[in-house]
């Protein structure tokens, strides 16, 4: 999960190098921890958080096939 964040969120950024990812599994429950530079927040969060909902949805897809839960969590 945490290669596919990478991938998605490094593409949609002006400053890629900046992209920070962090992973955490407890009990099934995968939470995705993803820190980019400030003036690309805006971008991974999208026009009323469409880009970051789309983010979750492909997260949530990924999980069911491995039979866990995921949270995305962007960090400011």
């Amino acid at each position: 999960m945490k290669e596919l964040v990478s991938f998605i969120a490094s593409r949609l950024v002006d400053v890629p190098a900046a992209v920070e990812i962090a992973e955490r599994e407890e009990d099934g429950m995968v939470t995705v921890e993803l820190k980019v530079a400030k003036e690309d927040l805006g971008k991974i969060i999208g026009k009323q958080g469409r880009t970051a909902r789309s983010l979750r949805t492909v997260l949530t897809a990924v999980a069911e096939k491995q039979e866990k839960h995921c949270l995305l969590e962007i960090i400011e």
